[in-house]
Order: C-alpha cells, then structure tokens, then sequence
C-alpha cells in the first residue's frame, strides 16, 4: 500500500474538464489528469434513470492532497453533486511513483 491515490471525476464538457485539470496541476494538487472525452454514464437521479456525455479526469494525487483536492473540486465544478471517487493505489513502478510525490 502507498499513499498513493487516483481520483475519478465525470464532469459536464471537455471544457470544464480541462479547466478543472489545470486548476489542479497548477495548485500542485495532482500530479497528472488524464481527461477522457467522451464517456457514457448511465445513472440513477432523482429517481429517473438518466443518460449522459461526459468527460472523465483520471486524477493522480496523495492521500494528504485528497482534502484539498476534493474541496478544490466542489468550488470548480458546476455538478450539485460531483463524481469524486478516490482508489488507493497498492504498487506500481517506483520511479514513476516518486516523480508523482515529487509532483505534488
């Protein structure tokens, strides 16, 4: 186990995806987002199942940016409610890892 995270985050538009991502690596909250335009959801909301084109962020950070991160986001976003989910990363490529912390 490290402290290591990758946060996904679904947003409206490209636009704002790339807006949030580069608030994030300029506040040297994230190491690297990856935005992967266009995803499909399909969801739940309000009771109705909805469908939608989004924009996914891979986001690399810590688990003491996490806070942050997660605070930064909520300000950026225009979701009531955005997807933030953070995945603990186990191993992975040492030097790879190191420049991520050294990022951050």
């Amino acid at each position: 186990m490290t402290d290591l995270v990758v946060v996904l985050c679904t947003c409206a538009k490209e636009e704002e995806g790339l807006r949030i991502a580069e608030t994030l690596i300029e506040e040297r909250l994230a190491a690297c987002v990856n935005l992967l335009p266009p995803v499909r959801s399909i969801y739940r909301w309000q009771g109705a199942i909805e469908r939608a084109t989004e924009a996914l962020l891979i986001i690399k950070t810590s688990q003491p940016s996490l806070p942050a991160l997660r605070d930064r986001i909520v300000q950026l976003h225009s979701y009531d409610t955005p997807e933030l989910v953070a995945l603990p990363v186990t191993d992975g490529l040492e030097k790879y890892m190191a420049w991520w912390r050294e990022q951050l």
